[in-house]
């Protein structure tokens, strides 16, 4: 335990007392890390066998060129995320630049003029307000296309408004929403118990609807997804949970056929949906990294518990509590003050393997109706399962921890966050 308290203090300027309560700190979550351990183990025997059922080998490894037809890796790779989550077919490419873009090719791949758009977890994250319509007078929204957009907020408590479903969903919806992840909101994020009696409401009310979930930041997180609970398609980033940290770029697509072959003609066009699209020899980290994903995860998830406890020892609110269910890898922490964000996100960036020397400051990021702070030191640009902050600048001052790749580095970037807010009080 000493060469541990050593290493905080003499590498990293963490004081001995804080670096002392760490121990404590763990001591406490153990029963917790359990709990990951058990959905790990599920969840790679369950990533592993798809490969296995899906007869992965090294020829599925290798570049094509040009239009990419015939590339035997991307097809692959396709059949086997469709496999991992359950699902008849699925959409996988490096060329799908992030999540949101993900989830833009679903919306506007399914949603026609006249359509209605219920989002049933509140107000989507904020990189879709301007695609919706909520925010923006861009040409491209859905609302200058004719979708109807209606949502049902959380109730007070945080939990789903079961009866605001039944007000809201009809005859004329065409899709509802669910954002799984707590995106900019101090909530806990959705679980798949939640997701799952959404669902079974939403097809009770109209069996025609379109479950759509966004997952992102949640794969790998229980030992079900929502595909398995009955949603019809889903979408998410290959640079948070399912790649791993290996997988350089990229987003997924998962759900029915028809769907998804109506998704594939907006992401490229009509008469050729999936059947281009270069994969620019990326399929072996994209392999890689799904098959390393469920122990990264974890490993994050329990970088997530032991912040948790240690702001909450703090006496700071954190959603969720370092003992509570948990459904996506982000640890929010309520920090009441502009100057502890920001000291926050930098304790992070000087956690990092990667441009540790930069000071994150505040700025007006795209997609983003308020500036942001980002804290991300990565071998993936963005990459949100390794170690990051982030934290829109308004009150009351949340900041959002999330990722690592081991549990050390996410120990190590959570003591650093609190150390540099100590740090505050002495430079005053």
């Amino acid at each position: 335990m000493q060469q541990k308290i050593n290493a905080l203090t003499e590498l990293f300027n963490i004081e001995p007392e804080l670096a002392t309560k760490s121990e404590a700190v763990e001591a406490a979550i153990g029963a917790a890390f359990k709990g990951m351990d058990e959905i790990k183990e599920y969840n790679q025997y369950k990533v592993l066998k798809a490969m296995q059922q899906s007869r992965l080998s090294d020829q599925h490894f290798q570049w094509t060129t040009g239009y990419g037809y015939n590339d035997i890796g991307r097809e692959k790779l396709e059949e086997v995320y469709a496999r991992v989550f359950s699902t008849e077919d699925a959409i996988v490419r490096p060329t799908i630049v992030n999540g949101t873009h993900a989830l833009t090719l679903c919306l506007s791949g399914l949603l026609n003029p006249g359509d209605q758009l219920v989002a049933l977890t509140g107000k989507p994250y904020d990189t879709l307000d301007e695609l919706i319509g909520i925010r923006g007078e861009y040409p491209g929204s859905l609302k200058n296309h004719g979708v109807a957009y209606k949502q049902v907020d959380f109730l007070e408590n945080g939990s789903i408004d079961f009866n605001g479903i039944k007000k809201a969903v009809g005859t004329e919806t065409k899709m509802v929403y669910i954002q799984r992840s707590t995106g900019y909101a101090f909530r806990s994020a959705v679980n798949i118990k939640s997701i799952a009696e959404m669902i079974e409401l939403v097809k009770a009310l109209n069996p025609n609807v379109i479950c759509m979930v966004d997952n992102c930041y949640g794969e790998f997180l229980e030992i079900k997804e929502p595909t398995d609970v009955g949603a019809d398609i889903m979408a998410g980033s290959l640079i948070k949970n399912p790649g791993g940290g290996l997988a350089l770029s990229g987003g997924y697509i998962v759900g029915r056929n028809d769907l998804i072959e109506a998704v594939s003609y907006r992401m490229t066009s009509p008469g050729i949906g999936k059947e281009c699209g270069l994969t620019f020899g990326q399929t072996r980290s994209m392999f890689h990294g799904l098959f390393i994903a469920p122990s990264v995860v974890s490993e994050a998830m329990k970088g997530a518990i032991f912040c948790s406890k240690l702001f909450e020892e703090e006496g700071y609110d954190v959603k969720p509590k370092f003992d509570e269910e948990r459904s996506d890898i982000i640890q929010a922490i309520q920090l009441g003050d502009e100057a502890k964000v920001v000291a926050f996100c930098r304790g992070v960036q000087a956690a990092a393997p990667v441009d540790a020397y930069v000071k994150p400051e505040p700025w007006a990021m795209p997609g983003y109706e308020d500036p942001v702070i980002m804290a991300a030191g990565a071998f993936v640009q963005g990459s949100s399962i390794e170690l990051s902050a982030d934290a829109p600048i308004r009150p009351p001052y949340n900041v959002y921890f999330q990722g690592g790749l081991t549990y050390q580095h996410s120990k190590l970037g959570a003591l650093m966050a609190l150390q540099y807010i100590k740090n505050l009080s002495k430079n005053k």
